[in-house]
């Protein structure tokens, strides 16, 4: 799933190609991906691209009238083309979801692999009227997000820590991999109690959260749209690495399986060499 850094570099990159170019046609091939249907998507075509913003996981492309805005969720993603194909694209079974063309003969492809359809396509006067964004919570890289904010919101929560970091209601743009990366960076159990963190233990999860989206947001600065997945493969120390040894001490990286998903940690850097019980409901092994 794409999450805060790879979407601020999707941001970054179409301000770059998108701003001040007319777009001709948006094309809908499967329909399930739109979410609105006031304005229509045709609402679009002629209006001139005037800004690209991010709210959390949302990425926004503003134009002189109404905002389309799009959530990647786990499986979608972006294809910039400098030259789009000829012809209209053909409903399928394929990942295609999505086509905005512009006056250039640029534009790109919205696409979801899998079977598990969850992009989603919005148009609206204004962003936020969208639900999943009127909820988020604040940005971790926004310049008020300080470490007494962050303490403010994790006073009374029950949550492990794990389920707390992606909660974007939260916290913005934080999802199941960087949430790991945090983690590790921090040297925290991700079953830990969010509220029951000292205030040294505070400061050391807040400045590994500022850390690791900044860092990535760096690694992908400047990177064409098509390069981002594998830069953020290539960035991760232990999400997505089970079996391999901890960048950090050498130990063998574990993994805990969910019903939909699933957690890589470090026992020697987190959970003070134990292993955490691979089932849904686990604990620390006594």
């Amino acid at each position: 799933m794409p999450e805060l850094p790879e979407v601020e570099a999707l941001k970054d990159f179409l301000a770059g190609h998108l701003v001040g170019r007319r777009v001709v046609r948006v094309l809908p091939v499967a329909v399930s991906v739109l979410k609105t249907y006031d304005p229509p998507v045709s609402a679009l075509e002629g209006r001139e691209v005037t800004a690209v913003g991010r709210f959390g996981k949302f990425l926004d492309i503003a134009t002189d009238g109404p905002h389309l805005v799009t959530h990647l969720a786990r499986a979608g993603w972006l294809h910039w083309k400098d030259t789009l194909p000829d012809g209209p694209p053909r409903p399928g079974k394929g990942p295609l979801a999505l086509r905005v063309a512009l006056e250039t003969g640029e534009g790109f492809d919205l696409t979801e692999a899998g079977t598990q359809k969850r992009l989603a396509v919005y148009v609206v006067e204004d962003p936020e009227r969208i639900p999943g964004v009127a909820r988020l919570g604040p940005d971790p890289l926004a310049g008020d997000f300080d470490e007494k904010r962050f303490a403010g919101l994790l006073q009374g929560e029950r949550r492990r820590l794990k389920g707390a970091l992606r909660d974007q209601s939260l916290i913005a743009g934080v999802g199941n991999a960087y949430s790991d990366e945090i983690l590790h960076a921090a040297r925290m159990s991700p079953f830990k109690i969010a509220s029951s963190l000292t205030p040294e233990e505070t400061r050391r999860l807040y400045e590994a959260l500022r850390g690791t989206l900044a860092e990535a947001v760096e690694r992908s600065h400047g990177l064409a749209a098509g390069r981002l997945k594998s830069e953020k493969k290539s960035g991760l120390r232990v999400h997505g690495r089970t079996r391999e040894p901890c960048p950090v001490c050498g130990d063998t990286i574990r993994e805990v399986s969910f019903s939909d998903s699933s957690l890589q940690y470090c026992p020697t850097c987190q959970t003070g060499g134990k292993p955490l019980a691979d089932r849904r409901m686990s604990r620390l092994l006594k």
